[in-house]
């Protein structure tokens, strides 16, 4: 499996999203918390993202919009992306990086 983190510029943004164009990824996001008392716990979630086939022209604008930027994976599901969802498998928060629920019911344990 290759990690895609966040592209170093627009020729890697572009080349990421032609890589997810059409097929079905995993997104994992990993939650760590330390306590005052000195403890920790984490979690990694994992949800499954399919998006549709995208056309070069629209993966281009997408890129010369600036999303991509900073996003790892190249995409902002909730941003422009959310156009070419066809289907998520999991929690859609763990796709926007911070998987809420877990990570409250984790850090109730503690408090």
């Amino acid at each position: 499996h290759d990690i895609l983190g966040k592209p170093a510029d627009d020729a890697d943004a572009l080349d990421m999203l032609r890589r997810l164009s059409g097929r079905e990824h995993e997104d994992i996001t990993g939650v760590c918390c330390l306590f005052p008392d000195g403890s920790s716990a984490g979690f990694a979630d994992t949800s499954a993202v399919r998006f549709h086939a995208w056309p070069e022209d629209v993966l281009r604008a997408y890129v010369r919009s600036g999303e991509p930027a900073d996003k790892a994976g190249a995409y902002a599901i909730q941003g422009r992306a959310a156009l070419w969802l066809d289907r998520i498998e999991g929690d859609y928060y763990t796709i926007m990086g911070l998987p809420v629920s877990r990570t409250v019911q984790l850090v109730e344990r503690f408090v």
